[in-house]
């Protein structure tokens, strides 16, 4: 095992070593399975650790969303693959459950297209700030100009 950490952040950065471990292993699972049990189980830790440390570790915030957005990605190519090649059977043997991963990834593009949304959000204060801002940069150029031309006068 080498002493590199396995998991980054969503900018690229590499975690931290003491932050590493256990949240490594999480996502890493979560990436490959999109279901939260499974990968803190996996990751020999449990569900309301996992989702608490997610609540108050922005850096680990950003891990379980780039795992999350990875998996889905994964999950889409799958879906191609399957359709280009014809592969209809699931992995135990019943007919693969096109309907229910095309509704999944709905459902991500969905909440991520709103988490998107409410990032950029902007609330009526900040714009009527924005406004008034702006609005007092042109009545200061006016008076600029004002001035100037009397000044040319």
């Amino acid at each position: 095992m080498t002493d590199q950490p396995t998991s980054a952040d969503a900018g690229g950065r590499p975690l931290s070593r003491a932050k590493s471990g256990w949240r490594n292993r999480f996502t890493e699972h979560l990436a490959n399975c999109l279901n939260v049990e499974q990968a803190a189980r996996r990751a020999k830790v449990s569900v309301s650790r996992a989702y608490h440390t997610r609540r108050t570790d922005s850096d680990f915030a950003r891990c379980w969303q780039a795992a999350l957005n990875r998996g889905y990605e994964n999950l889409e190519m799958e879906i191609l693959r399957r359709l280009r090649e014809g592969d209809l059977i699931g992995q135990d043997g019943s007919k693969y459950d096109f309907t229910n991963a095309i509704r999944l990834l709905g459902m991500h593009r969905t909440n991520a297209l709103d988490a998107e949304t409410a990032r950029h959000a902007v609330s009526a204060s900040e714009i009527r700030a924005s406004i008034d801002r702006k609005i007092e940069d042109i009545r200061t150029r006016a008076k600029a100009e004002t001035d100037r031309r009397e000044h040319d006068e």
